[in-house]
């Protein structure tokens, strides 16, 4: 690997993040975060994502509340625990009419993750969020995406309180083929 290379080093430092700090990321670094999602890739630049973003402590109060009561059968602990306490939540919507929105969603969420992390602000990306964003109308008409629009992809931002080590990754599973 390139030693001393900026982009290979943050990329292979990136760790997923599951204990936060209660300082929030402030909105000029949001900015700066989210103008490097927006930047990433996209098929014929369509743009097929939307993104909300939630910084404040009672919108998500309010988003868990609608969740927890959409979601009877789940328990309200495993709705308050889903976000990972991170103090900054993204959304991301795609837009199910283009087959190829949810590689754009992905391709957006990992310019997201990985210039979060250079800038010293950890992430997590989750699923079990949007399970019980679908199920709740009112969730879905607070973040207010556009119709059509569905949510795929839920990222927990905000300064990391731990250092977790890497997990090993399966090099066989990449083959050159002559």
């Amino acid at each position: 690997m390139k030693e001393g290379n900026p982009v290979i080093e943050n990329i292979m430092a990136r760790r997923s993040i599951r204990k936060y700090k209660a300082e929030p990321v402030s909105r000029a670094t949001m900015d700066t975060i989210l103008m490097c999602g927006i930047n990433a890739p996209n098929g014929m630049n369509r743009q097929s994502w939307e993104v909300r973003v939630v910084d404040k402590p009672e919108v998500m109060a309010e988003i868990k509340e609608y969740m927890k009561t959409a979601n009877p059968d789940v328990k309200p602990e495993m709705i308050e625990g889903c976000f990972r306490g991170a103090p900054t939540m993204v959304f991301v919507a795609n837009d199910p009419a283009y087959d190829f929105s949810a590689i754009d969603c992905g391709l957006l969420s990992e310019n997201i993750m990985l210039s979060a992390w250079s800038l010293g602000v950890g992430s997590v990306c989750l699923g079990s969020p949007v399970r019980f964003l679908l199920n709740s109308p009112e969730a879905m008409t607070r973040l207010g995406f556009s119709e059509g629009y569905t949510p795929i992809i839920c990222i927990g931002l905000g300064y990391p309180d731990e250092s977790p080590e890497a997990k090993p990754r399966d090099a066989d599973k990449v083959k050159f083929i002559d």
